[in-house]
């Protein structure tokens, strides 16, 4: 059951800001942020006052859907700062407390109102592993630990999949109009603009547009999982405004609390409101306790712009980063790709050699053993993608620009070390090899 903690072996005492102590008193800058669920950071000091005042007050902190004041100035201030400067008309489903209870209700609403089984979900995403989410998510790790068949999905392939000229939104709507292709007529369609599991592939705005147009043809609705990147991860709150979408359902957890605390939430256009009283219940929806800091989160940090540009200020300073070290090593095949402050770097060569074969051919995964190397020398970083072959950069929105660029030097170095070790067992197999041939004969 162990996942995280083998990639990251101590005993945590403390955390603040982007810095989390070990026992032993070691600091650790934190490029992983509980998986996204910690975009403000470790124990933000405005949040946890307001949280230690509500607890001293004996606010309610268990209510079910019971209306509590929190809740109310929760909703209140997401209407407010977020959905009606959007011109965002929405219903405010509160699920269970994880990502995955929220899709698990978006996909069953989908399919009560379409009155159809089929959903599409789009290779290389995550959407979580209960059954109904697990059936929509491609990671074979995750589906083959399910017990049953996993149906009622239909994958199509995501922008760029198949390289950059091919368009797969055009390879989705042939499907759906050709009446013998297979594909049963979806209820619903849902996407990652950015699959942060998957790899961190990204979606254009012109993918994004062309899918939402797809949906609208053929009487889909539109579902985006915004659990990762939503939260001010990509700059703005949500990852698909500056695609100018709108979809019918959009999910929502990690950060939405602030401060790590579990909620989930599912945005539905009013007409799409089709349960009954009861119909979708859960002991758990709805966290008292994350309603006051998810409220909070939104009056300190999202009633302008600034936080906006501070991503974009510190995703140039990634950028910058990258350039120079491709700069150096220009015989590296390094690629980096995202947007805002969800970064996934992969390795394809190494001074000519194959990242991909050398995994193969001898069980070396690269990416993984560099955020080994990381975590000794103090950076939590976690690896993604099918195959572990992309290192996630993932800080907090808030972290300080130096310890941003201590993170990416520590990263830089540690991949130079890798890639050292990896040249010389290469060299080593290869004298080994030369030895182990035979003399050639003399005439």
């Amino acid at each position: 059951m162990r996942y995280y903690v083998r990639s990251f072996p101590t005993v945590f005492t403390k955390a603040s800001g982007e810095l989390l102590w070990d026992e032993d008193s070691k600091s650790y800058i934190d490029f992983f942020s509980g998986a996204g669920a910690l975009n403000y950071g470790h124990n933000n000091p405005l949040l946890k006052d307001k949280l230690v005042e509500y607890i001293l007050s004996d606010g309610v902190v268990h209510g079910l859907d019971m209306a509590t004041s929190a809740k109310r100035d929760f909703i209140d201030a997401f209407e407010r700062i977020i959905l009606r400067p959007r011109n965002m008309s929405y219903r405010l489903q509160f699920t269970g407390p994880t990502g995955s209870n929220a899709v698990e209700a978006a996909l069953k609403l989908a399919r009560k109102v379409k009155g159809r089984s089929n959903i599409i979900s789009f290779t290389n995403g995550f959407h979580g592993v209960s059954i109904g989410a697990l059936a929509a998510t491609g990671n074979e790790h995750f589906r083959r630990a399910a017990g049953v068949s996993l149906g009622d999905v239909t994958f199509m392939p995501f922008d760029g999949y198949f390289g950059a000229n091919i368009d797969t939104i055009g390879y989705l709507e042939r499907m759906l109009e050709d009446r013998s292709s297979g594909v049963d007529l979806p209820a619903a369609a849902i996407v990652e603009t950015i699959q942060g599991e998957g790899g961190v592939n990204v979606a254009s705005r012109k993918w994004l547009r062309d899918l939402e147009r797809c949906c609208r043809n053929h009487d889909m609705l539109l579902i985006v999982d915004e659990i990762q990147v939503g939260c001010g991860r990509t700059g703005h709150f949500f990852s698909f405004e500056e695609a100018g979408i709108q979809p019918d359902i959009i999910t929502m957890s990690k950060s939405l609390s602030g401060y790590g605390l579990p909620l989930s939430l599912v945005l539905l256009r009013p007409a799409l409101d089709r349960w009954h009283p009861g119909e979708h219940n859960g002991t758990f929806r709805g966290n008292n306790l994350a309603f006051v800091a998810g409220k909070c989160a939104l009056l300190n940090f999202w009633r302008d712009d600034g936080l906006v540009d501070t991503v974009a200020r510190k995703e140039a300073v990634i950028d910058q980063w990258f350039r120079e070290f491709t700069g150096k090593n220009p015989r590296l095949g390094l690629k980096m790709r995202g947007r805002g402050l969800i970064q996934g770097l992969s390795l394809a060569t190494i001074e000519g050699l194959d990242v991909a074969a050398l995994r193969k051919t001898r069980d070396i995964n690269l990416h993984r053993n560099v955020a080994r190397r990381a975590f000794g020398n103090g950076l939590i970083i976690e690896t993604a993608g099918a195959d572990d072959n992309v290192l996630k950069v993932l800080p907090s929105l808030f972290i300080e620009e130096k310890m941003l660029r201590k993170g990416l030097t520590i990263l830089e170095e540690c991949i130079k070390q890798e890639i050292a070790a990896a040249s010389l067992e290469r060299t080593s197999r290869q004298s080994a090899t030369s030895k182990a041939l035979p003399e050639p004969m003399h005439g």
